[in-house]
């Protein structure tokens, strides 16, 4: 029983092993691909991909065949994993504390706006060619598409994602009648044209759009990472037990018995034994 720990921890991660297979497929069916969307997870998908499969094959071996310094190492990447997550999930709750949509009077769906997004996030659509890479990837997905034959009673009636809010359309202020022209208004009614593949492609709105949905996105990864975090900890424990039953394994000595065999007398066992034979 003192080594149940050992084939624990050994069943976890063969069950961490052949979870990272698909994830490690589905990034490389991502390299392979000619869609841009499915160009962003594939990096990290193949990271956390092989990281799984090796820090899972590590867990095994050590803790099934009694290989001490592979569970050591497995136990020191495990817990700068769990760190580097925590980390992360921190991190993300920041970065995504600030955002959301404002409502739009007489309609259900809500609109976005750029400068209500951390700077971090705003910094990362500066790049034009990070940002074509976004459009290229909306017009494949034909978001807009879903909603080119809405009437206005559509609009009244039915809600956008965020994309299609801030991409599809222009804002819902915006005023497009003849006397009109003179009205001081929002740039992102100049910026809009009817062309399928401009639409309001280069409005804040469509990049506050693509932030908002990042943002509920990386909520919901970071309320993952916690349960994560809390697995891998839970885990972890396990692993240091089986680490510590791994080492008294190389022993060749029992659970409990006692492995002095030899015990060195005190410097005053000596005189105390002198002192009686003279007497």
């Amino acid at each position: 029983m003192y080594r149940c720990s050992n084939t624990v921890i050994g069943f976890l991660n063969l069950l961490t092993l052949l979870s990272s297979i698909p994830i490690i497929g589905g990034g490389l069916w991502m390299a392979k691909s000619k869609t841009s969307c499915e160009s962003f997870l594939q990096t990290p998908l193949l990271i956390i991909g092989f990281v799984i499969l090796i820090l899972s094959l590590a867990g095994y071996i050590g803790s099934c065949f009694h290989v001490a310094w592979v569970l050591w190492l497995y136990l020191a990447v495990m817990f700068l994993l769990i760190a580097a997550l925590m980390a992360l999930t921190v991190f993300g709750f920041i970065v995504t504390n600030r955002g959301g949509g404002v409502e739009v009077p007489g309609r259900i769906y809500k609109e976005y706006h750029l400068e209500n997004y951390s700077p971090w996030l705003r910094k990362r659509l500066k790049d034009p060619r990070y940002w074509e890479t976004i459009r290229t990837c909306i017009l494949g997905s034909k978001t807009c598409a879903k909603i080119a034959y809405w009437t206005p009673f559509d609009y009244l009636q039915r809600d956008m994602s965020p994309i299609q809010s801030g991409c599809c359309k222009p804002p819902t202020a915006c005023s497009y009648a003849v006397d009109a022209t003179t009205l001081a208004q929002d740039a992102d009614c100049y910026r809009w044209n009817n062309a399928p593949n401009l639409l309001c492609y280069k409005c804040d709105s469509c990049k506050a759009g693509v932030l908002e949905t990042m943002r509920i996105d990386w909520r919901k990864l970071s309320i993952l990472n916690i349960v994560m975090v809390i697995l891998l900890i839970c885990i972890y424990s396990v692993g240091c037990c089986a680490y510590q039953n791994t080492k008294r394994a190389q022993t060749d000595n029992p659970y409990g018995q006692n492995r002095m065999s030899k015990v060195r007398p005190r410097w005053d066992f000596y005189w105390y034994v002198k002192q009686h034979s003279i007497v």
